[in-house]
């Protein structure tokens, strides 16, 4: 039975697909956005390079702007620039420094104030060991070799990297033997080794685990890492060695000629780039449909994580998730329970499809479906440890594959599309691929003799012992001046933080950057001391500091002299 015969038969007509060499056009009328999806994928192959375009109207979609800064100048008209990254990403930015290699001219434009804000910041920062992707699939051998490039890069860039390891557990004994025979598989195709680990090893190893787990197989490739600070530090070596990096700047429009971008318009002027890079997560089919070049769609989808009190840290040491069965329609790894290298628990996320593409608006339910879930692995898990939580939201293709390819049409542009889960194991990996291609259009690449792929991190005053500390302090006495007590985070830090490569001025950016906020009282006591210090800094008035966006100043009405 032929495409269109399955649609007619599935929706009455209401379905059209339109089949071509390369994409599978659809379009038609549902009155939901979960039908529209589920057309989409009704009709897709996973890791099939024929992609889906889903045109097909729906009456619960509602037109979503893309959020972009208010900021409108020239700082940017005319520039020219060999390539052109749009994106400011872990994946964006891990393909700037691959570039900053190179003798060539690179930028990357960010429509955020600060990298690392979508989907790089709001996920639960686990290296991947790949054991649930398909052999086969592109995300696949881009997670086993971007694994096994972490320790090296996070070591370069002075960003903490674990290999914590994770439990996959089960709870029916009649699953022992195919799981037996399965560790075969796992050790040919996950990145690491997987080990089979009987209930009396598993509680010695995790001893707050639940009855319910009777074994499990350990998988020792897998790790974390802090997402939003291995993105930071990749631009900021990338801006040490040469590469440009411009914030508060969306791609607005691209001119087409004879098949090539001959320039991108954005909020801060026209820029000539000789190739670019789309690397702009949920938004790569909207840069692909400027560029003439679209051959896909993205459907959004939210996942909700939730981050326990370091106390909670005492009831695991690695990373875990009881096996479940998975719906009929489940895209999602799962989640897990994850012990984060900040001492954090992490709990999360789940799967909401949604065509919101910038909605992070966190609900109970999520969070509610998300901790009785995961109770089944860990009973000890209570919500009342929860210190904060977040959603993110992933730019999942129909064929539920990586696209990292050449234009189809527009001969001057590459995609690093569909890049969801597991894109940040796989960022390096991306960057190396991408560069690939891109010397294959641009013969003329060639390396520079004096890359420095070390950056210099920040100095941390709370994992030092009494000795190094003083020394610190002697050096520079802000580092004896605690600004955070939750965290244990120094003036000096701070200032550190406003200092760097890539400047950053927001009390949420330096959050980030350094932690202050990110404990138990979540900034109740150190947010009007950051926020203090980053007036001094820009001189300007306290209610003139933003927390992060334009707009979002943390004070406001008149000051009460007294």
């Amino acid at each position: 039975m032929n495409i269109n015969k399955k649609l007619n038969k599935k929706y009455k007509g209401k379905v059209n697909a339109v089949i071509q060499k390369d994409k599978i056009i659809l379009t038609g009328d549902l009155d939901t956005w979960n039908e529209k999806v589920e057309a989409g994928l009704f009709v897709a192959k996973t890791g099939s390079r024929r992609h889906v375009i889903n045109d097909i109207f729906c009456i619960e979609e509602k037109r979503q702007e893309m959020m972009v800064s208010t900021i409108k100048d020239k700082s940017l008209e005319g520039v020219k620039t060999d390539v052109l990254v749009i994106g400011g990403g872990v994946v964006g930015c891990a393909i700037l420094r691959e570039l900053s290699k190179y003798d060539i001219n690179s930028m990357l434009l960010e429509k955020e104030y600060d990298v690392a804000l979508h989907a790089s910041s709001r996920n639960d920062g686990m290296v991947h060991p790949g054991l649930d992707i398909r052999p086969g699939l592109l995300k696949k051998k881009l997670n086993n070799l971007g694994n096994k490039m972490y320790d090296d890069l996070c070591n370069d860039l002075d960003v903490k990297f674990e290999r914590f390891g994770q439990y996959l557990c089960f709870s029916n004994y009649f699953l022992l033997l195919p799981v037996l025979l399965s560790l075969i598989y796992f050790n040919l195709t996950a990145a690491g080794k997987t080990h089979y680990v009987g209930r009396r090893k598993l509680i010695k190893r995790e001893p707050m685990v639940s009855k319910e787990a009777k074994f499990a197989l350990y998988f020792d490739g897998a790790g974390s890492v802090c997402p939003y600070n291995l993105t930071i530090a990749l631009a900021e070596n990338a801006i040490e060695n040469g590469a440009e990096v411009s914030l508060d700047t969306a791609a607005m429009d691209m001119e087409i000629e004879d098949n090539k971008i001959k320039w991108v318009d954005t909020n801060r002027g026209r820029i000539y780039p000789k190739f670019v890079i789309n690397a702009a997560g949920v938004f790569c089919e909207e840069i692909a449909k400027m560029a003439d070049d679209r051959f896909f769609s993205i459907h959004p989808r939210k996942g909700t994580n939730s981050i326990l009190d370091k106390e909670a840290k005492k009831n695991i040491n690695t990373i875990y998730s009881l096996l479940t069965k998975r719906s009929k329609n489940s895209h999602t790894k799962g989640g897990g329970i994850v012990s984060t290298v900040d001492g954090n628990v992490l709990v999360g996320p789940n799967a909401i499809e949604t065509y919101e593409k910038e909605d992070f608006d966190t609900d109970k339910k999520s969070v509610d479906d998300v901790f009785s879930k995961h109770r089944r692995a860990a009973d000890w898990l209570d919500e009342k440890d929860i210190i904060t939580y977040f959603t993110g939201v992933r730019a999942a293709t129909y064929e539920e594959d990586f696209i990292v390819e050449k234009g189809r049409n527009t001969e001057n542009i590459i995609h690093a599309a569909g890049i969801q889960s597991p894109g940040l194991t796989a960022a390096p990996a991306i960057a190396l691929e991408i560069v690939s291609i891109l010397k294959r259009m641009m013969p003329q690449l060639r390396k520079k003799n004096n890359f420095n792929n070390i950056l210099k991190g920040y100095p941390h005053v709370n994992k030092m012992d009494l000795e190094e500390r003083n020394k610190l302090i002697n050096s520079n006495p802000n580092y004896g001046e605690i600004v955070c007590r939750c965290e244990e985070i120094s003036k000096g830090e701070i200032m550190d933080a406003m200092r760097r490569p890539l400047k950053c001025y927001t009390v949420d950016g330096i959050k980030r950057r350094t932690r202050p906020g990110m404990g138990r009282c979540q900034g109740g006591f150190c947010g009007p001391q950051v926020l203090k210090l980053i007036g001094e800094e820009l001189g300007i008035k306290p209610e003139e500091v933003r927390k992060s966006h334009e707009g979002s100043n943390v004070l406001v009405g008149e000051k009460n002299e007294v």
